[in-house]
């Protein structure tokens, strides 16, 4: 489990952000672990083999059950941002040397996130925006 990985990504959220980041780096064979609060995803998660850790991820006995001071990096992915946020500043005051990145739903805070130790903030509403304008003008 969680207390044997090492260089593994910590996956905080299973919504549909969460499950595409745990998808790709499944396929790119990168060790996983996940914390989830809902029990429904928690189950989904076991019956599919994938490391899974029931709880919130703002707190440091969780993340520290899921490695956070062996892991390389922690993806953040949770739909409330003041989750994330505390989630980055305790993620980074466990281990000075990860990777964060995150999601921010208001652009508000990237700057707060990115403060608080973030990496990379991604902002899923601009992102779409961005890949729906490329689609909209391919050949204007």
């Amino acid at each position: 489990m969680a207390e044997e990985l090492k260089d593994h990504v910590i996956v905080c959220g299973y919504g549909l952000v969460g499950e595409n980041i745990v998808d790709t780096l499944l396929q790119h064979r990168v060790k996983v672990v996940v914390i989830e609060m809902d029990g429904k995803k928690v189950e989904l998660l076991k019956e599919r083999g994938i490391n899974v850790i029931q709880g919130d991820a703002t707190f440091t006995k969780v993340l520290k059950s899921a490695g956070i001071e062996r892991a390389r990096a922690i993806a953040i992915a949770m739909d409330d941002d003041a989750k994330n946020l505390f989630a980055v500043i305790t993620a980074r005051s466990i281990n000075s040397k990860i990777v964060i990145a995150t999601r921010a739903n208001d652009e508000m805070l990237k700057d707060k996130l990115k403060e608080a130790g973030a990496g990379f903030v991604a902002t899923p509403n601009k992102s779409a925006s961005n890949e729906l304008f490329k689609e909209l003008t391919k050949g204007i």
